[in-house]
């Protein structure tokens, strides 16, 4: 904590009853009211530092449920590991699609039976960000948000593992180049999720790093194909991930309001499919903005716990009760659990 200056501003417990070998340490309360009132992280950059480094440390201080490590050294590279994904995250730029199959041929080869895999001997690190940053590649390539988001979080944990766990990023390596995981595949390997639909996150509560889900709350519009909701990442300083417009991170006023009128961009095509016209929505968006009451009575709507799958209701909003972050990395303490294949 002293590098951030926050040792004068922790609560430190040490061998707690029901925890005799753990050491607690929580922001103390009249900080944490102060500067996030009600666990709201999004204004923290407004209320005191814009630091990246600082606003991740201080928004994990203040969990409401408790975040557990097993070792300092652990701690630590999960602050690196949400700093990785944010800087990923915000030099991300595709080309979304959720049908398309598109990446770099120099570092990317793709099977029918497995999908995209890294090409032997091109490094895994190279390769994601080769697929993700037009600045390293000269081109944008296709994916959905559910994809990319995976990208940038395995980007942002093979970085870190260079440096603490070498020998678990030459299995990753040799995993992607055979048989790369994804979907829920890849959740439950990389990723632990905090909060439940029965006990749902705070509202406003994001760490940088963290990954969530905006849900679209309207069932005709949610039929097109991409448009069930938006996976992003939580990029600090009120900000939210937009890897399909450079230099236009989203609010979440801007994402509420773009979700909410997906509905008004619905259209079929000639097969009969499903479509949203996005120019029609930033139309409306453009639009709903001129009209201060509009943008409240949407933010009414939208600003709340999402339903569960399958429910849609008049009170159903976008907001998900869960966070998604990397599990431990160090050699003797990762609780990442690798598939194995061919056995």
């Amino acid at each position: 904590m002293q590098p951030l200056g926050l040792e004068d501003l922790c609560d430190v417990i040490v061998a707690e009853p029901f925890a005799p070998n753990s050491t607690r340490f929580t922001l103390r309360p009249d900080v944490a009211n102060a500067w996030m009132p009600d666990y709201d992280t999004l204004h923290l950059h407004q209320t005191h530092s814009s630091d990246l480094l600082h606003e991740i440390v201080v928004s994990m201080l203040i969990a409401p449920i408790a975040l557990e490590f097993p070792s300092v050294e652990e701690f630590i590279s999960a602050v690196r590991i949400r700093s990785n994904i944010v800087h990923a995250a915000r030099k991300t730029l595709l080309d979304f699609d959720t049908t398309a199959i598109e990446r770099p041929t120099d570092c990317w080869i793709y099977d029918e039976d497995i999908g995209f895999a890294v090409r032997a001997g091109s490094p895994l690190i190279d390769a994601l960000i080769k697929a993700t940053q037009p600045d390293e590649s000269g081109k944008l390539f296709s994916f959905s948000c559910y994809r990319a988001s995976e990208y940038v979080i395995l980007l942002g944990i093979a970085q870190e593992l260079k440096q603490c766990n070498p020998a678990l990023l030459a299995q990753l390596q040799t995993l992607w180049e055979t048989h790369p995981i994804k979907s829920c595949q890849f959740h439950e390997v990389f990723l632990h999720e905090q909060g439940s639909m029965e006990q749902p996150l705070p509202l406003h509560y994001f760490v940088p790093g963290d990954r969530t889900w905006f849900r679209n709350p309207d069932s005709d519009s949610a039929e097109a194909s991409g448009f069930e909701g938006s996976w992003v990442m939580y990029l600090g300083g009120g900000l939210f991930s937009n890897f399909w417009k450079p230099n236009a991170a989203f609010t979440l006023e801007d994402k509420c309001l773009e979700i909410y009128h997906w509905r008004d961009g619905l259209y079929t095509d000639a097969e009969g499919e499903e479509r949203i016209n996005e120019d029609k929505v930033a139309e409306c968006v453009q639009a709903t903005r001129k009209n201060p009451a509009e943008v409240q009575r949407i933010m009414a709507v939208m600003e709340r716990y999402r339903e569960g799958r399958g429910i849609y209701t008049e009170a159903g909003g976008c907001i998900d009760t869960t966070r998604e972050f990397a599990r431990w990395v160090h050699p003797g303490t990762t609780n990442m659990v690798l598939p194995i294949f061919g056995i």
